[in-house]
């Protein structure tokens, strides 16, 4: 992978969406200055295994076939646990889906169009949204395209578009970075309705239920109406000054949605309502905080039996109950990867590459391994690769890279168990349906594994 492409990958990742002074601080022509470089910011997610719980054997309910992959990280929980995949997947089809990452200039992110949603799997079709706001539908067992739709106003197709996709019932819904959410027929790609919701969206929608949920980057949550798109209630946050490219999805489960905020905030909100259940917060910076951007949460947050699973950007993984917003237990961990539950396990993938297996009841540390061990030297010519997951199936962990190479990890040991060999480098999470896993790579291309 090039230098140039890796730069602008940990550029959209790392740099503050609308800061377009960020520019100005990098391209001096003036020399460093002398003397000792310090991190302006902690890295606490140098995790190590807790020696207390070294013989505890890891033991993962057995992988179970799923028929769908709905939405953003699986189901709408995102509690997925273990999944079926066959032990050696091989491709079944490879198809161009759409317009890949661009930008124009190295760290400008604003006039940049980078692939940010997840691919979702359901009634045997996949569904994918490239850069420019294209939805597409194809086939899941042939790759064959059944329809493409444009999402994007005609003077909105030159900005950000951000957002993503989520599958219900039928329909397609998709938030834009044009301030709209829209909902299309799954089965045709014919749109049904659109709703002005008064600020872009960077992070997927969420629904459940008869109910659709999508976060502005004003960190105002709306709730809408999936058949007529009828808006139901909404939630105000506290607007940050600046923010992360991406965001999370909503989770939402027994009747309480739960929504990560920029802020490095999480609110928990009454499904029908809206009203406030709690609100917790796992960011570093302080509310007004100019930098308070780097508090942003951009992994989804994970609900499983009663519990809340979610982290920050800035240094923070917590397991929160969700009917009372108590914190049972956090460790200082930072990460823009969605946590993945199953079992008595949280296999977590930190900003420094480290893939770990934490223990649910307490948050310590049963394993933890660098991937950057496993990658070759000639991958690391342009720099050290960007990892996304992990997604767990058929008794392993799946973590892919940008340096085009996924790993499988055994989640019992930490032990690298394999290698699977991608076309380009990939910076979304796999999405895992019907024994066949799908990974959508910077480029556009969409290519299934079963």
């Amino acid at each position: 992978m090039s230098r140039l492409k890796l730069a602008v990958a940990l550029a959209a990742g790392l740099a503050t969406a609308g800061c377009d002074s960020i520019r100005d601080i990098f391209s001096t022509d003036d020399p460093p200055l002398p003397g000792r470089r310090l991190a302006v910011l902690p890295t606490p997610d140098i995790l190590k295994a807790d020696v207390r719980i070294s013989d505890v054997r890891i033991v993962l309910p057995r992988p179970a076939p799923n028929a769908a992959w709905p939405q953003q990280a699986g189901y709408p929980n995102h509690a997925m646990h273990h999944l079926a995949l066959g032990r050696d997947p091989r491709q079944a089809w490879s198809v161009g889906a759409g317009s890949g990452s661009e930008s124009q200039g190295l760290l400008s992110l604003s006039r940049s169009r980078r692939l940010l949603a997840q691919p979702v799997i359901a009634d045997a079709r996949t569904f994918a949204m490239d850069s420019n706001g294209t939805v597409r539908g194809f086939d899941l067992k042939s790759g064959r395209q059944l329809w493409s739709q444009g999402t994007l106003p005609r003077h909105e197709r030159d900005g950000d578009v951000g957002g993503g996709i989520a599958y219900h019932e039928g329909q397609l819904f998709v938030a834009t970075g044009a301030a709209e959410v829209l909902a299309m027929d799954a089965a045709s790609g014919r749109v049904l309705w659109r709703r002005n919701t008064g600020a872009p969206m960077r992070s997927p929608p969420a629904a459940n239920d008869g109910r659709l949920f999508v976060v502005t980057t004003e960190n105002t949550v709306i709730a809408f109406d999936t058949k007529d798109g009828k808006k139901l209630w909404s939630h105000d946050g506290v607007a940050a000054r600046t923010g992360l490219l991406g965001g999370g999805a909503p989770a939402v489960d027994e009747g309480v949605v739960v929504a990560p905020q920029s802020t490095g905030e999480v609110v928990a909100l009454r499904a029908e309502s809206g009203t406030l259940v709690w609100t917790e917060n796992l960011g570093a910076a302080q509310r007004g905080n100019p930098v308070g951007g780097l508090s942003a949460i951009i992994a989804s947050p994970v609900i499983d039996r009663g519990v809340v699973y979610a982290v920050s950007n800035a240094g923070r993984l917590a397991a929160i109950e969700l009917a009372s917003g108590r914190r049972l237990w956090d460790i200082e961990l930072s990460s823009r990867q969605t946590p993945w539950v199953a079992g008595d396990y949280v296999f977590v993938l930190t900003n420094r590459a480290v893939l770990a297996a934490i223990r649910r009841s307490d948050g310590r540390v049963r394993w933890a391994i660098r991937l950057d061990r496993f990658t070759d030297d000639d991958d690391l010519a342009g720099g050290r690769p960007f990892w996304t997951g992990p997604v767990l199936a058929g008794d392993r962990l799946v973590v892919a890279g940008s340096h085009g190479e996924a790993l499988a990890v055994s989640p019992y040991t930490g032990e690298v168990i394999g290698w699977i060999p991608l076309s380009r480098g990939v910076f979304i999470p796999p999405a895992i349906a019907q024994g066949t896993i799908l990974f959508l790579d910077d480029s556009g291309r969409l290519t299934a594994m079963r």
